[in-house]
């Protein structure tokens, strides 16, 4: 039976094996999925080990989404868009790299929750991998303005100039009065240590406020925000299904539904405020 696989360091925690064998239940495929343990400068060696297992398809997260996608033989345009990889599927005789994770927080965002992106003004907090997944969809979904903020502004000017797209820019968050922006976005790992991102207060105040976490990492922030004035807030949960039914529709050519497993996920996991 052909193998699939979700590869980054720590991975204890994740919830793919879950997700996927549930989907293989709604879809009527059996799936064997695992996690796999992999440490930065070792995804090379990982998937040598995988493909002698008849290993068809991974999901990579962090901090391994640069490392896969070096190592893809050739990449989606939403891969070659964001330079970062979330998912492999082994095709012909190489590494077709993907990357879910935009579709899955427009989904989520859009479908799941309900709420319009179009003409928004948006700030995306943090520059790193996983922001480097959404940044182009946000734009393809007609937002308005994209403001990134960084805690390393050259990596914020970094992620602008990768867009071509003169709706992005360098977040000024040393703003004053009201909220100039209708949605926030956190992209940055600081929920992982309890701890917040520097932002004015002021930011959140009838702001539509999403953290990429999910479950008690995203807690901290989202309590936070909803304490300040946000309109209304949510984790990232629902991005995690909804980018993983994307890497199985890839792998599997079926899109599986993914209403049934959020909720349960949802149960389990509780919510993020």
């Amino acid at each position: 039976m052909s193998l699939y696989a979700v590869m980054g360091h720590p991975i204890g925690h994740s919830l793919s094996p879950q997700i996927h064998e549930a989907f293989g239940a709604l879809t009527g495929l059996d799936v064997r999925y695992e996690r796999r343990e992999v440490r930065p400068e070792g995804l090379a060696e990982a998937l040598s080990a995988f493909r002698v297992q008849d290993g068809r398809g991974a999901n990579i997260t962090v901090p391994l989404k640069g490392e896969a996608y070096a190592l893809a033989a050739r990449t989606s345009a939403r891969a070659e868009r964001a330079r970062a990889v979330n998912t492999l599927a082994w095709q012909g005789d190489g590494w077709f790299g993907d990357n879910t994770d935009g579709a899955g927080l427009i989904r989520d965002l859009t479908v799941n929750h309900g709420w319009s992106l179009r003409a928004r003004r948006v700030l995306l907090v943090g520059a790193g991998g996983a922001a480097q997944g959404i940044v182009g969809p946000l734009l393809d979904a007609g937002i308005a303005h994209l403001s990134i903020s960084n805690r390393n502004p050259e990596r914020a000017r970094d992620l602008v100039a990768s867009c071509r797209d003169a709706r992005a820019g360098v977040a000024d968050i040393g703003v004053t009065g009201a909220c100039p922006f209708e949605i926030v976005i956190n992209a940055t790992a600081a929920g992982l240590s309890g701890a917040l991102p520097v932002l004015p207060d002021v930011l959140f105040e009838g702001a539509i406020v999403y953290d990429l976490m999910y479950g008690p990492k995203a807690r901290t922030f989202l309590s936070h925000a909803r304490a300040h004035g946000a309109r209304e807030v949510a984790d990232g949960l629902g991005m995690l299904v909804e980018q993983a039914a994307e890497a199985f529709l890839l792998w599997w050519g079926v899109r599986p539904p993914t209403e049934s497993v959020l909720a349960h996920l949802r149960a389990e996991v509780g919510a993020g405020s």
